[in-house]
């Protein structure tokens, strides 16, 4: 039997404005781990090589820029695109910079636009790439855009994928990334209208919250250490699209609401302007699908 000749998918992962929390997410994926997904070759023919990450790269200086303009220019049409954080444009990007160029800094839109205009796909991962999040909140004053404005305003339609959260699920990186090797770009049917996966971002919350027959009942709970639904607490699960209650965080350990806390809705575009004060109730005209009827007032 021949040996198939394996496919090699260059990542350039990229940090614009942010905490790093989505990389820390994703590196603590737990099967298949972030090392069999970048080491080993999980897929017979299929292997992802990962050929820049500003956190967990070696190398440093000219050497990895010039992967990166090696990987734009040389493997055109089949590399992925991956980038963390919001897209900073006030003062010509000079709030985030990648690099240099004739001694001055180059804005990390600059590599957002060249990279993501010829990439076969990119993905926004975090709230922050997908719609701006908390950098892009109220005052915003580095004018800061998620990767989606961004392409609208430069003309760029290369394939996207938002993967929101604050942070992502590693689950949602990892999974998008198998069922490309599987299957290939997903198609138009399985992304929401805001391009997220309907795999993980499918349902609301609400919908799969162990707390849901206590709204139902109209029993809200008065603090966090109470029983009954957090609703009244200014719990966001109504009108947040993610499989937390099911997939659960930490090798499936809990997740926010099952520790007491409430969920604020962080994989929403409307994160986090719309949906703060994250302790007080939300609108019940914002509850889309959800009748007032049901609501007990407290």
């Amino acid at each position: 039997m021949a040996d198939l000749e394996t496919v090699e998918y260059p990542i350039i992962w990229l940090q614009a404005a942010g905490c790093t929390g989505c990389s820390v997410s994703v590196l603590n994926s737990v099967s298949p781990t972030i090392k069999n997904l970048l080491v080993d070759e999980i897929l017979p023919g299929k292997h992802i090589d990962m050929r820049f990450h500003p956190t967990v790269m070696a190398g440093s200086g000219e050497a990895v820029i010039g992967e990166l303009e090696r990987v734009g220019q040389g493997d055109r049409g089949s590399y992925v695109l991956v980038v963390e954080g919001a897209i900073p444009l006030a003062q010509e990007g000079s709030y985030c910079l990648l690099g240099e160029r004739d001694g001055q800094g180059v804005p990390i839109f600059h590599w957002v636009e060249s990279l993501g205009r010829d990439a076969l796909l990119v993905i926004a991962l975090g709230t922050c790439a997908s719609f701006g999040g908390i950098p892009a909140a109220a005052g915003n004053p580095t004018n800061c855009v998620g990767v989606r404005d961004f392409f609208a305003s430069r003309q760029i339609t290369s394939p996207l994928i938002n993967l929101p959260g604050c942070p992502p699920h590693p689950d949602w990186f990892i999974g998008t990334l198998a069922s490309i090797l599987l299957f290939g770009l997903p198609k138009l049917e399985e992304l929401d209208v805001l391009g997220r996966p309907k795999a993980f971002y499918g349902g609301l919350v609400h919908e799969n919250c162990p707390r849901r027959a206590y709204f139902d009942e109209g029993k809200f709970a008065k603090s966090l250490s109470d029983e009954g639904c957090l609703y009244e607490l200014g719990c966001k699960g109504p009108v947040t699209h993610a499989d937390c209650p099911t997939r659960l965080w930490n090798q499936g350990t809990n997740w926010c609401v099952g520790c007491g806390g409430l969920c604020i809705g962080c994989v929403e575009p409307t994160f986090p302007d719309l949906l703060s004060p994250l302790y007080e109730r939300i609108a019940d005209e914002d509850m889309p699908g959800i009748g007032e009827q049901q609501v007990v007032k407290g």
